[in-house]
């Protein structure tokens, strides 16, 4: 093949195959190509953005059932495993246990199984001086589910909160 055919398809490669793209929307197997977690790193002090985080599912229809602070469970076993604890030198690692009625009705109504996202939880990280807010992403979770729909609006909603509060 000549050099001037190689440059043509990769030309046409490069420049047509995003037509031939589908979405998430239109096939469920695409969004394997996500990452599975959501991550947004922000350099700020942990307790401000957690604060953020709190008001922006409250204010967004999200009730905040529970907030483990899964670092200081942690450190109570610092002594028993030694230079296994905390190896990443995490400052702060916190959890926001949240859930909507309405989504959990939907995905109740489309796949009882995927009840299992339920409630969902972001986790909050934090060392020297950056908070990383980690969600899973429930699309991930429902890919082969008749919820998929419904997990993959709950996932851009809650991601749309996040970046609402940040």
């Amino acid at each position: 093949m000549s050099k001037y055919k190689k440059i043509l398809v990769l030309w046409c490669l490069l420049f047509t195959s995003p037509l031939f793209a589908e979405t998430a929307e239109t096939n469920p197997a695409n969004v394997q190509a996500e990452a599975r977690v959501y991550v947004k790193k922000i350099k700020s002090a942990f307790a401000v953005v957690y604060k953020k985080i709190f008001t922006s599912l409250e204010n967004n229809g999200y009730y905040v059932v529970f907030e483990p602070d899964i670092g200081r469970n942690l450190s109570h076993f610092a002594r028993r495993w030694g230079e296994n604890y905390n190896r990443n030198k995490l400052d702060e690692i916190r959890s926001l246990v949240f859930c909507n009625g309405w989504y959990a009705n939907e995905v109740g109504n489309s796949d009882p199984e995927m009840l299992a996202l339920c409630p969902l939880h972001i986790t909050l990280i934090h060392k020297q001086g950056v908070t990383s807010v980690l969600f899973v992403r429930p699309s991930q979770v429902a890919i082969n589910s008749p919820a998929f729909k419904v997990a993959l609006e709950l996932e851009q909603d809650v991601i749309r909160v996040i970046e609402e509060a940040l």
